[in-house]
């Protein structure tokens, strides 16, 4: 969201945002050679599962994709999500010791449910993909990146059905909580300066 707010403050017309981050894309594509970081990268999210990967794949793919979305590009954000986990926790396995196909299935739900604040539905999913012998761990390993995440998706619409925090109200959509938080905040600032008797 931050480079898309960014894009929207610096470049006023619409049609030009895409134009300069699609150039951007193609120059990175062209000078760091990373095809492999562009387009749904479904190969690359295989390999992770069958033999180690650069470590920087994950960060990549990240940038690649917050670039393309953030300057106008449509697509999709749930593929680009399994790719960064799968290769995180590709990358993390020998840091580890386990198994770098453990931990890309691991991190192919962990980094979904965080961005998506999907912990249950990501465990399932999980247990659906790769066996039910992962589920403990990757229920572990989605509710800690759903805490983890705090306040932030990729559907900014979501309403707060779980608190994550005692001081964030229910209901409430993650767009309008920059809006809250700024409303709390002026509150508090009146009620410090506001003279005690």
């Amino acid at each position: 969201h931050a480079v898309g707010a960014f894009m929207k403050k610096r470049i006023h017309y619409a049609p030009l945002r895409p134009f300069i981050g699609g150039l951007a894309i193609a120059g990175a594509v062209w000078l760091l050679h990373g095809e492999r970081y562009i387009g749904l990268g479904i190969p690359v999210i295989v390999d992770a599962f069958q033999h180690p990967l650069a470590p920087w794949d994950c960060f990549g793919k990240l940038i690649f994709t917050v670039v393309s979305l953030g300057s106008g590009f449509k697509g999709g954000e749930v593929t680009p999500l399994f790719y960064v986990g799968a290769t995180l926790g590709n990358a993390l396995a020998p840091l580890l010791h386990m198994p770098p196909g453990f931990l890309a299935g691991i991190g192919f739900v962990a980094v979904f449910a965080g961005a998506a604040n999907t912990p249950i539905a990501s465990t399932l999913m999980a247990i659906e993909l790769f066996g039910a012998e992962i589920g403990v761990y990757a229920a572990l390993a989605c509710v800690v990146a759903w805490l983890v995440s705090g306040y932030t998706g990729i559907y900014r619409s979501q309403r707060i059905a779980c608190l994550k925090q005692s001081y964030v109200p229910t209901g409430i959509r993650l767009a309008e909580l920059p809006a809250w938080y700024q409303s709390q905040t002026r509150r508090q600032k009146t009620d410090n300066e506001t003279p005690t008797s």
